[in-house]
């Protein structure tokens, strides 16, 4: 009796020790209820956000593309995919049930009728399933920093996004007051003209000049539908709709110190790609303790009611098998692959290392050079450029400055002004880039 205890309790104790990981139950649980509340909440996502505001505001826009964007919900959909192999690859296979009867014994008058019932379950070698759960939930994992990372490249998209409709919307203000000008300076052409006191070439040029602003007004208006519809794409609505103007000033993000050592120890702590490639690498070693352990047999419980036994003491029956693994080539074979596959994720994962250690120092330096370049035109460029219109404007009203030198001053004051506007916005999406680079998104940008 002592032995069938011990028989029985060593049995019990391969299945639990085949059935359950160290902590998977709980890490599952954890990426579970993280992936529940990363899910909108029903009609969150279908609510237009933007509908009757006044003012289109950065913070507000990335927000709405986070909650309305089709690819976020894509990436969710392989996350929860993903995450639900676990109690796949953790479970038993399903048991057994067999019967068989022997006809001859039914009706006889020499033997009782014999029929013989049969329960199995087969049970992988202790420590398989969990590792298959380990290779589940580290494959879930990377699921889940691909999520991240797209919802990390979406707000970057969307911050630069709003940068191109603040540029157009500006661009097109400026024109506007350009236009103006000129309107007024070709009237004094005009009357100066008809005065005999002008040149008919002053009326020609204020002609041609008005030309140009008009076409240029069609091209800003292009650049500003064209920005509107990609927003509109990223938010999920009909690219026609129209949206709320942008503020009149562009909020530019506060100044740090561009630390390129501390940002990328930054980067390498925050980029949900690293973590999913940490993770498929846990995956890929997962796969080769397993590979390893194909060598090792499976087990198969059996218990068995055999009623073709005369002698009733014998009809129980219980016993257990295993597979003979004997087929060593395909077995080599198959952790020859594993061990492949994981040097495969540990070189994809050294490679992601140097391009964000790249991406961090590249993002660096660019904004250190927009950032110069909005200094140079915000405080040289366009403040000379200003005064020199100023004083044509004034000589021109005089009679001491033609017309022609009149055009030139408000050109390059033009193109000062639309210098200093392009580079608010390039500094901008120099700043989203570097978001994007750490890993984070553009309330986060540093």
């Amino acid at each position: 009796m002592t032995f069938r205890r011990a028989a029985v309790a060593a049995l019990f104790a391969l299945v639990l020790a085949a059935c359950f990981g160290g902590g998977q139950g709980e890490r599952y649980q954890a990426m579970r209820d993280s992936l529940a509340r990363e899910r909108p909440r029903a009609g969150e996502a279908a609510d237009d956000s933007l509908r009757g505001t006044s003012e289109l505001t950065r913070d507000a826009l990335v927000a709405s593309v986070l909650a309305r964007n089709p690819g976020l919900d894509a990436a969710r959909a392989t996350a929860r995919a993903a995450l639900a192999r676990w109690p796949q690859e953790t479970a038993l296979p399903d048991p057994t049930f067999g019967y068989a009867a022997r006809p001859r014994s039914f009706g006889s008058d020499e033997v009782d009728p014999a029929s013989d019932f049969t329960l199995e379950q087969a049970i992988p070698f202790p420590g398989k399933l969990g590792l298959r759960g380990e290779r589940a939930l580290a494959e879930a994992e990377a699921a889940q920093g691909e999520l991240s990372t797209e919802r990390t490249r979406l707000a970057s998209v969307a911050s630069i996004a709003f940068d191109e409709y603040w540029l157009a919307e500006r661009a097109l203000e400026t024109n506007a007051e350009q236009r103006e000008l000129i309107g007024r300076s070709h009237e004094v052409t005009l009357s100066r003209y008809a005065s005999g006191t002008g040149p008919q070439q002053d009326v020609l040029a204020a002609q041609t000049e008005q030309a140009m602003l008009e076409h240029r007004k069609i091209e800003l208006d292009t650049e500003r539908r064209i920005a509107g519809e990609r927003i509109n794409v990223l938010l999920h609505r009909d690219p026609a709709l129209a949206l709320p103007p942008p503020p009149r000033e562009l909020e530019q993000p506060p100044s740090h110190e561009l630390d390129e050592k501390a940002l990328v120890t930054r980067a390498l702590e925050s980029r949900p790609e690293l973590r999913a490639a940490q993770a498929m690498v846990r995956a890929r070693e997962a796969d080769v303790s397993l590979a390893r352990r194909e060598f090792l047999p499976d087990f198969t419980l059996r218990g068995a009611y055999e009623g073709s036994w005369q002698e009733d003491p014998l009809k129980p029956l219980v016993g257990i098998e295993l597979n003979v693994p004997l087929q060593l080539g395909r077995r080599r074979a198959a952790l020859e692959e594993a061990e492949a596959r994981l040097e495969r994720e540990r070189s994809r994962l050294r490679r992601l290392d140097d391009q964000i250690r790249l991406q961090v120092a590249v993002a660096i330096e660019r904004l250190r050079e927009s950032l110069h370049l909005l200094e140079l035109t915000h405080e040289r460029l366009l403040p000379a450029a200003r005064a020199r219109a100023q004083g044509a404007r004034a000589g021109f009203a005089s009679g001491r400055v033609s017309f022609l030198e009149l055009i030139d001053a408000e050109r390059a004051l033009r193109a000062a002004g639309q210098a200093e506007l392009e580079a608010r916005a390039k500094t901008s999406r120099r700043h989203a880039e570097l978001a994007r680079a750490l890993g984070e998104t553009s309330e986060e940008r540093p």
